[in-house]
């Protein structure tokens, strides 16, 4: 008893004391320049995981901290600051800008520099300023942020595949596609079955920056498949400041704003009325149908992500579930996505060795609509209804014989029915995971080894099934359905090793960075189908196996020189698989040089010019990836079933011999580029100014072959040259930053230009150039060609004659070549479908708790083949005489041109193809901010944005973006509603 009232009475004693030793501290965070707020800051006591961050107005309150306990303030950007606590219980910081944005970490191949270090054409993009609103695929983000990037959406299908083109692309016949690298693993670039993008296995919000190398220099370390660019992904990552979780969410809603100008019932019938025969009008029905309104609908999707985050100085964590769920805006197509990740980084043997490991896994569902559904949409017949009870293909109304079976040719299919009976679709997963050593030795600090290994596996399959479809040939047919399968396995394993020596030689003010390395990467891609299961009579299965191997060895070096001027080379060798032994390796150099002029004398101390870089660089990158795995290697096909050789009673296998071209080698593409970083007035204009010149030389391209020299009359064959050249300019201005209003400014321009300067091993004036450019209604014929002296992909057209009104005079065309006749000699190279110049402008406005954000793009100088137009705007498409039994619907078209016949040259007129410049309002997004409404440590925001808000444009197509510049057919873009949620706590 005794014992107890003696603790008690120390309790009650001391008790004051700790009360007054744990006190509470409050204050506010703000910008050394201009006294603003500063939100989000961490402050942390210093060798704990307890703290708190600031809100919206900067203010921070941080509880039971002690006399003698470190703050660390810390924000992205700025300098951290560390104040001990004493019995101060308010604390005023104010945080000093990080000399804005040269200071940052930019993940450039095999290592990473800094802005201010960077010698070649770099471009980093941070997640503060992705594209917002409803992104299902990561390269969404980057559409319209970054000159020299074009980023062209393959349609609106929920997830739907994107063009993307660096500079416009280097090739002709080979993947024009840059690399993609994700968290130091090279993944594969060609598609997965079931997936329309396989971009859409990463969750875009687990992407931390992205890193986009553009010129030689940069992208050589890259060699064999760095000649389109490289786009390097970051994901985030845990920090060491104590457990954070992070919810977001979001709701859409989609819908189209506009549909292909058919005629209405009402303008059809009139039609049929004026220029059809008593058979015609006969056929006309009595039903007013909108088959574009019956095929769209409106689309809804969600979007849920929790991410956890944590760790200390020693080891940091992140995880993160996200699950998508859209549904396109044409019936049945949709998408459903679950994502896992999983990141963690920790340091040993007192911080010489680094270990991250990073996983994420995807499970994807698809079901693919069926987009002929479009063009059947536009074509079938307006009086006619989507049902009748007495059809037997499922109770929807189709053209028929009289036999019941349906019209095999010259009829459209009715688009609800081949949307409603065909269930086309898959299950996709996709692992990419990887793990990295990083060991600064113990004896020779300066020297470190790195070893990363990656592993991308993807496994997908779907099904087929169509059922009651009258698109079977007759009726049995259809009842007995058709049934298709799929399965397909891709393996990606990375091996990466490099040592790293860097050393700063104060004596001769120099330092160096030496770095060299070995790559080895291996692709197999297996898999099957099956065709016609339905019957096991006709069944076939087609199998097939493929392997890649690419081995490198690689080295770069950087130098630099009283911290001013910068030297950088890189040497990659590459091997290749896809070429024989003796082609097989390729060679790829590059230098850079650098001059931080702002670090002169006569402009160290300027308030002015706050940055000034020139660099000058060179370089050599390769190509190889020409989709075939074996275009120089012999190899043999094995027939299938239906074409063994009989022996007797047995069946033999039998093998055909594949095309193959053994002297292919690499592409190479050589690249010079000048440019300009710059930052005036303290960082609050700045940017950076790009010119270069490319020039790529045996081309890996598709052309004929003389009779008997090959196994096929045309293949693979390393001709022709090409040059690339442009301009490109990022600008940032921050014209208004006050404490409660802030505005930034964000422009891009690039102008760029293509040319094929050979194309034939001899100089062949004669030469026409390569065909390319299929089109729909137009069987075997092309609208398109490579030729020397013209941009890829210029049309090749007839010169339409019009009247003293402006109307096309049908069939009559200028005779260019005076001969008295109109034939393909007439022809001319007119206009390209790629843009002369390209803008991107952003304003990103913030009130107090207040956000504003615009994103606007723009397309110069881009001319389309208005495909629509010309399948379904001429009478005979809507009143055929070969089709007696049927009567079909066009657009408005038929009625401006009075084009009354089919025909090649009409199809092959310049009429057709038309300007498609445009300026798009791409996104509009208002956000506020609640601030910690659930406590000091939490955080609260929600944002509401609109996708797709306005188009301006004289063309007279659906949407004037069209990739490649053939329109027919495409899925619309729909405008997107969405309201979305964050709660950081």
């Amino acid at each position: 008893m005794k014992n107890f009232r003696f603790f008690l009475f120390n309790v009650i004693l001391l008790f004051p004391l700790v009360m007054f030793a744990q006190q509470t501290v409050k204050g506010k965070v703000t910008e050394a320049t201009g006294n603003t707020a500063l939100p989000g800051v961490d402050v942390i006591i210093k060798g704990t995981t307890k703290g708190a961050a600031t809100d919206f107005d900067g203010n921070y309150t941080i509880e039971n901290v002690k006399p003698g306990d470190v703050l660390v303030f810390s924000y992205l950007g700025f300098y951290s600051q560390e104040i001990t606590f004493t019995n101060n219980t308010t604390i005023n910081v104010s945080l000093v800008e990080n000399t804005e944005t040269l200071s940052e970490v930019v993940v450039i191949g095999y290592g990473t520099t800094t802005v201010k270090d960077a010698t070649g054409s770099v471009t980093s993009v941070k997640a503060k300023d992705f594209n917002k609103g409803v992104i299902v695929s990561p390269d969404q983000m980057l559409t319209g942020k970054v000159a020299g990037v074009q980023i062209t959406s393959g349609g609106g299908a929920p997830g739907s595949g994107s063009t993307i083109r660096i500079r416009g692309g280097a090739s002709l016949t080979a993947t024009n596609n840059p690399l993609f690298v994700i968290d130091g693993v090279p993944v594969d670039g060609t598609g997965i079955s079931g997936l329309r993008n396989p971009l859409n296995t990463i969750n875009p919000n687990d992407i931390e920056s992205y890193t986009i190398l553009k010129d030689a220099s940069a992208t050589a370390i890259y060699g064999s498949r760095a000649s389109n660019g490289v786009i390097i992904i970051t994901t985030k990552k845990g920090k060491g400041d104590g457990f954070k979780a992070t919810y977001s969410s979001n709701f859409s809603v989609n819908e189209n704003i506009e549909t292909v100008d058919a005629l209405s019932a009402n303008q059809f019938r009139d039609y049929v009325n004026t220029y059809g025969t008593a058979s015609d009008i006969a056929l006309l029905g009595d039903a007013n149908t909108n088959w574009q309104n019956e095929i769209f609908r409106t689309g809804y999707g969600t979007d849920h992500n929790i991410s956890i985050t944590g760790g200390d100085e020693k080891l940091n964590y992140r995880g993160s579930i996200g699950y998508t769920n859209q549904t396109g805006t044409l019936l049945t197509s949709m998408l459903e996505r679950a994502t896992y990740s999983l990141r963690v980084g920790t340091k040993l043997f007192d911080e010489h060795l680094k270990i991250d490991i990073n996983t994420r896994i995807s499970l994807i569902n698809n079901t693919f609509a069926d987009t002929g559904a479009i063009g059947n949409a536009i074509a079938f017949d307006p009086t006619k209804p989507v049902y009748d009870s007495a059809s037997p293909y499922g109770g929807f109304f189709e053209w028929l014989q009289s036999n019941g079976n349906p019209i095999a040719v010259g009829a459209p299919k009715n688009p609800v029915a081949l949307l409603k009976q065909r269930n086309n679709s898959s299950h996709s997963n996709r692992n990419i995971a990887n793990i990295q050593f990083d060991y600064k030795m113990h004896f020779l600090p300066e020297l470190r080894a790195n070893l990363n290994l990656g592993y991308d596996r993807s496994k997908s399959n779907g099904d087929d099934i169509k059922y009651n479809s009258a698109t079977a040939s007759t009726l049995d047919l259809a009842q007995l359905g058709n049934i298709s399968h799929y399965e397909q396995d891709k393996e990606n394993l990375l091996m990466d090793f490099y040592l790293n020596y860097a050393k700063d030689l104060k004596s001769i003010n120099s330092s160096v960075d030496f770095m060299a390395g070995y790559s080895y990467q291996n692709f197999k891609n297996q898999g099957f189908s099956e065709v016609d299961i339905q019957d096991a009579a006709i069944t076939q299965m087609f199998d097939y196996y493929n392997e890649l191997n690419l081995q490198s060895f690689f080295g770069r070096l950087k130098y630099t020189l009283d911290q001013k001027y910068l030297l950088t080379l890189t040497y990659r060798r590459d091997g290749s698989s896809r070429f024989s032994e003796n082609n097989r390796w390729g060679n790829f150099p590059s230098a850079a040089f650098a001059w931080k002029i702002y670090e002169e004398d006569f402009l160290k101390n300027s308030k002015t010019v706050t940055n000034l870089k020139f660099r000058l660089s060179w370089g050599i990158t390769g190509q190889q990836d020409v989709g075939s795995y074996y275009p120089a290697i012999a190899t043999y096909l094995a027939s299938t079933t239906t074409a063994q050789y009989q022996f007797g009673n047995d069946f033999l296998t039998t093998y055909r011999a594949e095309p193959f071209n053994s002297t292919l080698k690499w592409e190479e593409t050589e690249t010079y580029n000048v440019g300009l970083d710059f930052g005036l007035f303290n960082d609050v204009v700045n940017g950076s100014i790009d010119a270069y010149f490319r020039k790529t030389k045996d081309l890996l391209n598709f052309i004929p072959f003389p009779g008997g020299s090959s196994l096929s009359n045309a293949g693979l064959a390393n001709i022709g040259k090409m040059e690339n050249k442009g301009i490109e300019l990022m600008l940032n201005v921050k014209p208004v930053k006050t404490e409660d209003l802030n505005l930034n400014l964000g422009f891009n321009f690039t102008y760029a230009d293509t040319e094929i300067t050979k194309l034939t091993t001899n100089d062949d004036p004669n030469y026409e150039g390569v065909e390319v450019g299929g089109f729909s209604g137009g069987v075997g014929n092309t609208i398109q060609r490579h030729t020397v002296g013209y941009a890829p992909y210029t049309f090749f057209v007839y010169q339409q004659v019009y009247d003293t009104n402006g109307k096309p005079l049908e069939g009559v065309y200028v005779d260019r070549n005076n001969d008295g006749v109109i034939t393909s000699a007439d022809k001319y190279r007119y206009k390209k479908p790629t843009a002369d110049y390209t803008v991107g402008f952003t304003t990103d406005l913030n009130y107090k708790k207040w956000n504003f954000n615009m994103v606007w793009r723009g397309s110069f100088g881009n001319y389309v083949y208005n495909n629509v137009d010309s399948n379904l705007g001429f009478r005979q498409q809507l009143l055929n005489a070969a089709f007696p039994e049927v009567i079909s619907n066009g657009v408005e078209n038929v009625l401006e041109s009075g084009f009354i016949n089919g025909g090649t040259e009409r199809y092959m007129s310049d009429y057709y193809v038309q300007e498609a410049s445009f300026v798009k309002l791409d996104n509009v997004s208002v956000g506020y901010n609640f601030g910690n409404v659930f406590g000091e440590e939490s955080n609260l925001s929600v944002i509401g944005s609109v996708q797709n808000v306005l188009t301006i444009t004289d063309y007279e197509g659906l949407d004037p973006e069209v990739s490649g510049g053939i329109d027919y057919n495409i899925y619309p873009r729909p405008r997107i509603y969405m309201l979305g949620v964050n709660l950081n706590f």
